[in-house]
């Protein structure tokens, strides 16, 4: 297989969200979704259909996609393990350090400012709670039922939210920074607009409500509990979730409208961030890349939030355009957020250190020239929710999901998209799960997953007693339904 030549660097344009699942996107066939500017940007670039999450929940996710590695490699764990800058570096490190300029608007999700992110100039920034982040979350599979989590669901709004407000005002700053600093840089620069929009709450304001009736979109698979699918995690995680009693109807529907009316109204501030690009005579002249963190279950299988490998979770969009991207392809070689790093680089012309040889990822620029290619990406989970560690590898025909201390899954993505029928226990797949368990151990070596497990929990245990104890934690609760937006965006604080 031949390598593309290294085309002109060019500019970098990053628009990330948060929790937006592939599902909820027309471009990735969801018709009755009102997403015009990032369709738009679909078709007039490169949409990878295949494309996942390294890690199912926001803080490892955001460290996988800024250094481009694994979180069993950097140790980051869940919600209270963030990014500091010294576990590895990021390419922010990489483009500061060949004198680009790297600007970032809006959610990190990162420990502190200040700390050595590589990330210098940071505008409305987000990070973890107090620096610290979510404690209660490494009780894991100890944890007690977590009603909050069901109340959420439940608990749909109309109106404006801390996180409408926050995209606002972070897309009003990218708009501003194009116009303004974009313009007038001599060297490729990098752009990181970061949205908190389709995370929880569920709450959007009544026009977008309104693109959604209730009955104009479908009901998501398996939904309804005698469909639900029965694996021993999976049932204590809705368990704990206080999910195990299922949702009506139109509770169900309700839930949905509210998601996918903050999906389109985070359609249309990219759609500004996009139209200040193209007035600000920037676009000839810049790569775009859209993703986000992790997916949404959104009811399917009964389940709701992240935290889990099916595809609504682990499943993520990741869109490329602009200069050298070809125009209108659809490309099914499977790809993850570590293959950001590389393609950072490569856009803007920066070289790689010797030490990032090693990296799992590769230049989406360069996968986008190719013709579909087999390739296995690879996902894990040690954190909220789950008693053990969780991992998945997604090769060209299935997904293998191991569950430390369980039975593992296995489905055949071609046959059956939606992962309705588990093959894992029959003894015509036996090779197959033999040969998807080998690939994970390849790509974990020289640990083992059990290993990784141990490891994580140990750490886990010993922030926890950093914490005062289990006693402390369970008394402290969940202090952290999802991370509040900067104090100036919360309508609660302003009054």
């Amino acid at each position: 297989m031949s390598t593309p030549e290294p085309s002109k660097p060019t500019n970098v344009l990053f628009i990330c969200s948060d929790e937006h699942t592939r599902k909820a996107l027309g471009c990735y066939g969801a018709s009755f979704m009102h997403t015009p500017h990032l369709d738009a940007l679909a078709a007039r670039g490169t949409l990878f259909t295949n494309a996942y999450t390294n890690f199912p929940i926001c803080v490892p996710a955001r460290a996988c996609l800024a250094t481009g590695r694994y979180a069993h490699t950097i140790n980051s764990w869940d919600n209270a393990t963030p990014y500091v800058g010294t576990e590895a570096p990021s390419w922010g490190h990489r483009l500061t350090n060949a004198g680009h300029l790297v600007t970032t608007i809006g959610k990190l999700h990162y420990r502190k400012v200040g700390d050595p992110s590589g990330f210098t100039d940071q505008r409305l920034p987000m990070h973890v709670l107090d620096g610290v982040g979510d404690l209660y979350g490494l009780l894991r599979g100890g944890m007690p039922v977590r009603a909050t989590s069901r109340h959420h669901v439940i608990d749909v709004k109309e109106g404006e939210s801390e996180y409408t407000r926050y995209d606002q005002a972070i897309a009003a700053e990218a708009v501003r920074w194009l116009k303004q600093e974009g313009t007038s840089q001599a060297k490729p620069w990098a752009l990181f607009v970061s949205f908190v929009e389709p995370h929880f709450p569920l709450q959007a304001p009544e026009e977008y409500l309104q693109r959604y009736p209730l009955d104009s979109f479908p009901l998501p698979v398996q939904w309804r509990q005698d469909e639900w699918p029965r694996h021993p995690v999976i049932d204590a995680k809705r368990a704990q979730q206080a999910l195990d009693e299922p949702f009506d109807e139109h509770t169900v529907r309700t839930a949905l409208q509210a998601y996918y009316a903050m999906c389109s109204y985070l359609d249309d501030q990219v759609g500004l961030v996009l139209g200040a690009l193209r007035e600000a005579g920037l676009e000839e002249n810049t790569r775009i890349v859209y993703t986000t963190d992790h997916g949404d279950m959104m009811g399917e299988h009964g389940l709701w939030w992240k935290s889990v490998l099916y595809e609504g979770s682990a499943g993520v969009p990741m869109l490329l355009a602009g200069p050298g991207v070809p125009r209108g392809k659809t490309v099914r070689t499977n790809v993850s957020l570590v293959d950001c790093f590389p393609t950072v680089l490569d856009a803007t012309g920066v070289s790689p250190q010797p030490e990032d040889a090693s990296l799992p990822g590769r230049s989406l620029l360069r996968i986008a020239q190719e013709s579909d290619q087999p390739r296995t990406v690879f996902s894990e989970y040690h954190a909220i929710f789950s008693p053990s560690a969780m991992y998945m590898v997604r090769n060209e025909r299935y997904k293998y999901v191991e569950y430390v201390g369980s039975t593992p899954q296995l489905f055949d993505m071609l046959a059956d998209p939606d992962e309705t029928r588990d093959l894992a226990a029959d003894p015509a797949h036996a090779a197959a799960v033999a040969a998807c368990a080998a690939e994970l151990r390849a790509i974990v070596t020289p640990e083992t997953p059990e290993g990784i497990d141990a490891r994580a929990k140990a750490d886990q245990r010993r922030r926890i007693q950093e914490g005062g104890g289990v006693e402390a934690v369970l008394k402290g609760g969940v202090r952290i339904p999802y991370t509040p937006a900067p104090t100036q965006f919360d309508p609660a604080a302003a009054h």
